[in-house]
C-alpha cells in the first residue's frame, strides 16, 4: 500500500471528527440510562454511526431491542451499494473481504473512490478504515465512561463535524463526471426533502434514488 502525507492528513481529520461524534454517542447512551457496555459493544459489532444513534434513540424512548435492531438494519442497507463500489478494492481473500466488509462506511468509500489509481484506492480504504474503527471505538468508550459529566452534547454542535468533513471529501469527485454530479444533486434534493419527516439516517438511504439519474444524457 502507498500513502502520502496529504492522504494521512485527511484521514487524521476524519478520525478526529469521527472521534468527536463517538464521544457524543457514548455519552448520550449512558446519560440516557444504558449501561456502559451497550454503546461499547454496539460500536464494535455494529460500527455504524447513524444506525447506532437511531437504535439507542429507540431504546431510550422505550422501544424494544427488535425494533432497534430492525431500524439499524434498515439504515445500513445503503452499504450494500457501497460494497459493490469497493469490492475490487478490498481484495479477493475471504478473510480480507470479511474484515473489509466491516469497515465499509460512508467515509472509507468516499476516501477510496476519490483516489486516482487502484493502489492508492486500496491504501486509502484500509488506512481510513482501520483508523476510523480504532478512533471511533476508543472515543465511544471515553464518552461512555464520562457519561452525564459532559452534559448536553447537543449544545456543542458535535453533530455538524462529521457531515462537514465528509462533504469536503466528496466534493473532488464532483468535478469530473457529469453523471456523478447529477446523481449527487438528485440524492441531495431527496435527502433534504425528507429530512424533517423521517428518522435520522433514513434520508441518506433514500438519497440513493439519485443513482437513477446518474447515466441519463445531460
Amino acid at each position: 500500500m502507498t500513502a502520502d502525507r496529504g492522504l494521512l492528513r485527511d484521514v487524521a481529520l476524519v478520525c478526529l471528527a469521527g472521534g468527536v461524534v463517538g464521544v457524543s454517542f457514548g455519552a448520550i447512551a449512558v446519560a440516557g440510562g444504558l449501561p456502559v457496555w451497550v454503546p461499547v459493544v454496539m460500536s464494535l459489532v455494529v460500527y455504524a454511526g447513524s444506525a447506532q444513534f437511531s437504535a439507542v434513540g429507540i431504546l431510550l424512548a422505550g422501544g424494544g431491542p427488535f425494533a432497534a435492531a430492525a431500524t439499524g438494519l434498515l439504515l445500513n442497507t445503503r452499504t450494500a451499494a457501497y460494497s459493490l463500489a469497493v469490492a475490487d478494492i478490498i481484495g479477493r481473500r475471504r478473510a480480507t473481504r470479511l474484515i473489509g466488509a466491516h469497515l465499509v462506511t460512508d467515509e472509507t468509500v468516499a476516501f477510496a473512490l476519490a483516489q486516482p489509481d487502484p493502489r492508492r484506492r486500496r491504501a486509502a480504504f484500509w488506512i481510513s478504515g482501520v483508523g476510523l474503527f480504532v478512533s471511533w471505538n476508543l472515543c465511544v468508550l471515553g464518552g461512555a465512561l464520562a457519561g452525564s459529566a459532559l452534559g448536553d452534547t447537543g449544545t456543542y454542535g458535535l453533530d455538524a463535524a462529521f457531515p462537514a468533513v465528509l462533504a469536503a471529501l466528496v466534493l473532488p469527485a464532483l468535478r469530473g463526471d457529469a453523471g456523478v454530479r447529477r446523481a449527487a444533486l438528485a440524492g441531495a434534493a431527496v435527502a433534504l426533502a425528507v429530512t424533517s419527516v423521517v428518522p435520522a439516517g433514513v434520508p441518506v438511504l433514500l438519497a440513493l434514488a439519485g443513482l437513477l439519474v446518474a447515466r441519463r444524457p445531460a
